[in-house]
């Protein structure tokens, strides 16, 4: 009766999650007018780490990750501070944790890694590497 009950709540969890569209929003900065078009080799290495972050973020957004997920505090998941200050002093792999070639390291009730292993493996299906790399650094930003 106990798996039925917990299989039960993760599949109107799954049903929850995915059947919910999220509104992005999209923040507009006004950049100050340059005198002149920035050069591509003056493109920096933190630039293309600040996109990779924004990438993620709207990404973490988009695919409903926010559902169980809040930046600074326990919502059905650990907060993603959490998750990213655990990863950082285990040295944990975050996106293999994702891709389901790692164990959970933050929360390990088996009851929890079985719905997170449910979740993860139907919203995460269909990202790119690239996806997944963005969405590991969004979370490994919100560490300092």
């Amino acid at each position: 009766m106990k798996k039925i009950l917990i299989l039960f709540g993760v599949l109107a969890f799954i049903l929850a999650s995915c059947g919910e569209k999220k509104k992005e929003e999209v923040k507009k900065v006004e950049e100050p007018a340059a005198k002149e078009a920035p050069k591509a080799e003056e493109t920096t290495a933190t630039d293309a780490k600040d996109d990779k972050v924004a990438m993620g973020e709207k990404l973490f957004t988009a695919k409903t990750c926010t559902a169980c997920h809040a930046v600074d505090s326990k919502v059905i998941g650990p907060a993603v501070k959490d998750i990213a200050k655990i990863y950082a002093e285990k040295n944990g792999n975050i996106v293999k944790f994702l891709k389901g070639n790692a164990d959970a390291i933050v929360d390990t009730d088996p009851t929890q890694v079985a719905t997170m292993k449910a979740n993860i493996d139907g919203i995460l299906k269909d990202v790119t590497p690239e996806e997944m790399q963005a969405i590991a650094a969004y979370i490994r930003s919100t560490n300092k």
